[in-house]
C-alpha cells in the first residue's frame, strides 16, 4: 500500500482536457496545409491510447482563416499553424514560398508559408514526432520549455496582402494589390478609386505601389 501511495505521489500531473487548433489558409492546393493536416491526424492516432488511458479529452478545432479581422482575432502569424492549449508547436517562425496558386496576394506574388524546424532540421510539413512531443508535453508538463511569451500582435505584411486580395476579389472598390495599411495611407479617401485603381489584380493599375 505504501508503494502505491509513493507511486501516485510521483505520477505526472495531467490535464483532463486538451485544446488543439489547426489554422490554415487553404486545404485544396497548398501542400503545406495539406501536409500539416495529415501530420496532425497521424499524431492524434499515435497518442490516442495514451490520452484515453490518462483520461484526457481532446478538442480539435480546424479553422480556415478567411479575413484580416479573423486573423487578428486568432493571432494568426503564419499558415499553417498548429497550437496545443494556445501554444504554437513550432518554437520558431520560418517561412518560404510553397508554390501553391492559392497562396498568392492577388497580384501573382507568393505568400510565404511556414517551414517547420524540428531537432535542427527544416521540414515543409510538421513531423509527426514534433506534434506528438507537443501534445504529450502539455499533458504531462504544461507549456514546452523554450516557448516564448506572447508578444503584442502584429499581422504580418504578407498575410495583410493576402487578405486584402481576398477582399478585392469579393468586389472591393479598392485594389487587391495593396495591403489595407498601404491603401489607408496612399491617398485621400475621396481619391481612393483613382489612386488605387479598379482592382484588376494585375498590379499595373495600383497607385499604392
Amino acid at each position: 500500500m505504501a508503494v502505491e501511495t509513493n507511486a501516485r505521489a510521483h505520477a505526472p500531473q495531467t490535464s483532463d482536457r486538451l485544446e488543439i487548433e489547426f489554422l490554415f489558409l487553404d486545404l485544396t492546393t497548398c501542400t503545406r496545409c495539406l501536409g500539416a493536416d495529415r501530420s496532425l491526424e497521424s499524431a492524434l492516432d499515435v497518442v490516442r491510447e495514451v490520452l484515453q488511458a490518462t483520461g484526457v479529452e481532446v478538442d480539435v478545432d480546424k479553422v480556415q482563416v478567411q479575413s484580416e479581422p479573423q486573423a487578428r482575432a486568432l493571432r494568426f502569424v503564419s499558415s499553417p499553424t498548429i497550437r496545443v492549449d494556445g501554444h504554437d508547436v513550432a518554437l520558431e517562425l520560418r517561412e518560404s514560398s510553397c508554390g501553391s496558386e492559392a497562396c498568392t496576394d492577388g497580384c501573382g506574388d507568393q505568400i510565404a508559408c511556414r517551414v517547420w524546424v524540428h531537432r535542427g532540421r527544416e521540414y515543409t510539413e510538421p513531423p509527426v514526432a514534433m506534434i506528438v512531443d507537443a501534445i504529450l508535453g502539455h499533458v504531462y508538463g504544461g507549456a514546452p520549455r523554450g516557448a516564448p511569451e506572447p508578444a503584442p500582435f502584429e499581422l504580418p505584411e504578407n498575410l495583410a496582402r493576402f487578405f486584402s486580395a481576398q477582399t478585392g476579389s469579393a468586389g472591393s472598390e479598392v485594389s487587391a494589390c495593396c495591403s489595407s495599411a498601404a491603401q489607408e495611407s496612399c491617398c485621400d479617401a475621396e481619391a481612393k478609386a483613382d489612386c488605387c485603381g479598379a482592382g484588376t489584380g494585375t498590379g499595373e493599375d495600383c497607385g499604392c505601389r
